[in-house]
């Protein structure tokens, strides 16, 4: 098993940037991708970020790209998500996640992963 814990959430203006930390324990030798998604209320959990454990291979969603960054922290089991120029559109609850199973980086629907945090809210107000 492995523990995904979040962090970072909170309110902030449109324009504005927040960055977001997973921590990862337990059986995290045996991960092989780690993501972010969110989800907004009446809407669907929605793929945002992920990154390749191993081979360090990043893939956003559209509608995040040239605004969002993943990254690795130093602790090999921390991911980041730097989110700059926020919208409103961009408020929800953002989950990480992590998967053993060895797929391409865009496998991005949420079974495709194997493991969630409990979540940090994300709200941008305009």
């Amino acid at each position: 098993q492995v523990q995904l814990v979040e962090s970072g959430g909170g309110l902030v203006q449109a324009g504005g940037s927040l960055r977001l930390s997973c921590a990862a324990s337990g059986r995290t030798f045996s991960t092989n991708a780690m993501g972010w998604f969110r989800q907004a209320p009446g809407k669907e959990r929605e793929f945002v970020a992920a990154i390749g454990r191993r081979s360090g291979t990043i893939y956003y969603a559209d509608s995040v790209k040239g605004r969002f960054t993943i990254f690795r922290g130093n602790a090999e089991n921390t991911v980041y998500l730097r989110m700059n120029s926020l919208k409103p559109e961009d408020t929800a609850v953002y989950y990480c996640a992590a998967r053993d199973r060895l797929l391409a980086i865009r496998s991005v629907q949420a079974y495709d992963y194997d493991y969630w945090g409990q979540g940090t809210q994300v709200t941008v107000s305009s």
